[in-house]
């Protein structure tokens, strides 16, 4: 991959690269991170691309100023856990309190204690969810990971390994549930074919509610800095 700058006011960074698969030149920006990718064939010349990226600036930035803004995490700031909003305060003792519409971290090092935190609730409710999805399929998944994945909520490998993104635990529970469920039925069915879409169902239910809140909301889950 390259590194490149789209000129103008502000810049943008942008990254090339060369796919063996590809027919033509491609622009995409990731919901998640903003990051602007172009691929092109492996044949193709880099000006060609950068020229293409030129003629889509004021998309590109049209689609970036859309993008939520960031939002550090620290006292006083407001950071959701399972779709519901809680305020950040400041407590004298070493653990963090969790209550109804307020978290309470000792004062050092806020960000670094939540997002250990959160990581260990989005364990425990993944680890809940999986093992529930994957009773019902009848299947055994072999491990689940954890990640702050910038282009996907879940994945399945192969051999059976789960892996999610953390700041699920962020989004309302039946967010995480059906991410859960997806991956699951990836252990039947390695493709998005339409018995891969009848699992899910199988197992979780009707998910056009969910799915739709991936594409309109998920990228604000990664507006928050730790």
């Amino acid at each position: 991959m390259a590194q490149h700058v789209l000129p103008g006011t502000p810049p943008v960074a942008l990254t090339l690269r060369r796919s063996g698969r590809a027919r033509r030149i491609s622009l995409r920006i990731s919901q998640l991170d903003g990051r602007v990718t172009l691929t092109m064939p492996n044949g193709a010349k880099e000006t060609e691309a950068l020229e293409f990226a030129a003629s889509k600036a004021d998309w590109i930035r049209g689609h970036l100023d859309r993008r939520p803004d960031e939002m550090p995490v620290a006292l006083g700031a407001c950071l959701p856990i399972e779709g519901r909003a809680h305020r950040i305060s400041a407590t004298n003792g070493r653990r963090i309190i969790h209550r109804e519409g307020e978290i309470c971290v000792p004062e050092d090092g806020v960000g670094r204690r939540l997002q250990a935190w959160l990581r260990e609730l989005a364990r425990d409710r993944l680890t809940a969810a999986s093992d529930l999805y994957a009773g019902r399929l009848g299947r055994r998944y072999a491990r689940i990971a954890l990640r702050d994945t910038r282009s996907r909520w879940g994945s399945c490998t192969s051999d059976g390994g789960l892996m999610f993104s953390w700041r699920l635990i962020l989004a309302p529970p039946e967010i995480l549930d059906y991410v859960a469920a997806h991956e699951v039925a990836h252990l039947a069915e390695m493709n998005h074919s339409p018995a891969f879409w009848a699992t899910v169902e199988r197992l979780f239910g009707p998910c056009d509610a969910e799915r739709r809140w991936l594409r309109q909301e998920g990228a604000t889950l990664h507006r928050y800095r730790f």
